[in-house]
């Protein structure tokens, strides 16, 4: 699948093109029926909200549906600072001109893209509010400086994700927002699939290695109420098979992928690591 990438005003976002024949599917092992919930709802283009925690397979899951209808994906990672001019666009100055430039937002819109806010919550209320108009029967994105509504193309699709574990009373979507989303529910992959993903993932890992290794992130989400602020994901399991597919050793290759990014707390690392050389040392 052809990617772009383009910066507006340090935003970042990707621009995955509509599938040419040869390429190959991004690979997703479905968990339940997330698959026919989302094409239920492109067909109807409801807007769509993904929850769960980081790293269980959001933002796979919506490239590999963007790849089975044939749709451009345009992915926008938020953040604190992103505001609703990074998406929808502003007037900069080139030579003695000042030009439009349309922002990501808008270019979907425009193009019948799917559009993906990538933990929407991080962003700037005014971001969030930019986007009601595109998620209700009007369909439509107001370009205030332009004193413009544009009417969404017949296949933009809206998609957030979203973390319901990482929130805080400050900083949260208002439910008037929630509401006007389908939301699908994530969670970790069940063992048989967690190892078949390591398996797929990364070639050469061994049918035991992918095991342990599950069996390790397993009990180390039980730490998660305990004092642990994140679980440990899928995507930190797939770390730590591609650093032992690449020689290292398994203990020292879950500490660093598993362990180290997760917590700075010494007694929270020595339980983890507990668990680590219980399967491997």
């Amino acid at each position: 699948m052809k990617t772009a990438t383009n910066r507006v005003r340090g935003v970042e976002h990707d621009i995955v093109q509509t599938p040419q024949v040869g390429d190959v599917s991004p690979y997703y092992e479905p968990q339940g029926n997330e698959v026919a919930i989302f094409e239920a709802a492109y067909k109807r283009r409801l807007p769509i909200m993904l929850k769960g925690p980081t790293g269980c397979g959001k933002t796979r899951f919506l490239e590999y549906m963007a790849y089975q209808l044939k749709r451009p994906l345009v992915t926008v990672s938020c953040h604190e600072d992103l505001t609703s001019s990074d998406l929808v666009g502003r007037f900069l100055l080139e030579g003695s001109d000042t030009i439009w430039h349309d922002g990501p937002l808008t270019r979907a819109v425009k193009a019948g893209a799917i559009c993906y806010l990538d933990e929407i919550v991080e962003a700037r209320t005014d971001s969030t509010v930019v986007i009601h108009s595109l998620t209700d029967h009007r369909r439509k994105l107001s370009i205030e400086k332009k004193g413009q509504e544009i009417d969404a193309h017949e296949d933009f699709m809206l998609v957030i994700s979203y973390n319901p574990g990482y929130q805080t009373v400050l900083k949260d979507l208002k439910p008037s927002t929630k509401q006007r989303f389908i939301a699908i529910n994530f969670d970790f992959p069940s063992e048989d699939v967690e190892k078949k993903i390591l398996v797929k993932e990364v070639p050469g890992t061994r049918p035991d290695v992918a095991e342990k290794l599950v069996a390790i992130g397993r009990k180390a989400r039980l730490l998660k109420d305990h004092g642990l602020e994140e679980s440990t994901s899928t995507r930190a399991l797939v770390y730590a098979a591609n650093m032992i597919g690449a020689g290292l050793d398994p203990v020292v290759a879950c500490q660093v992928a598993m362990v180290n990014p997760i917590t700075d707390d010494t007694e929270l690392s020595d339980a983890l690591m507990e668990i680590v050389n219980a399967h491997f040392a």
